[in-house]
């Protein structure tokens, strides 16, 4: 038996590493719909705000609770990837223990 298949989700882990790289960098597309709107919400009354001539604090934290959100999103899915990861390698080396284990001479 040869080495577990992990392609799969070595290449979602890697994904999910440059999206969460993209979002601390302030970047746009690797958020979801829901964060999006928020981001853009909140620039909308930001700016809005500052052409009234009042603060645009209250805007200007609901679009750094979207960045924080969205980075906690990406956080957890690579944990969660990297733990599916680790089960399918752990299951691997237990099939092939039990194998060797099977076999004597």
């Amino acid at each position: 038996m040869g080495k577990p298949d992990t392609r799969r989700l070595d290449k979602a882990i890697q994904q999910a590493t440059r999206k969460l790289d993209a979002v601390r960098n302030r970047e746009m597309w690797p958020l979801d719909g829901r964060e999006r709107r928020a981001v853009l919400g909140g620039l909308t009354s930001g700016s809005y705000r500052v052409v009234r001539g009042n603060s645009p604090g209250r805007a200007e934290r609901k679009i750094e609770t979207a960045w924080q959100s969205a980075e906690t999103r990406l956080v957890a899915e690579i944990a969660a990837l990297q733990a599916e990861r680790q089960r399918v390698v752990n299951d691997a080396a237990k099939t092939k223990a039990a194998k060797k284990s099977s076999i004597w001479w």
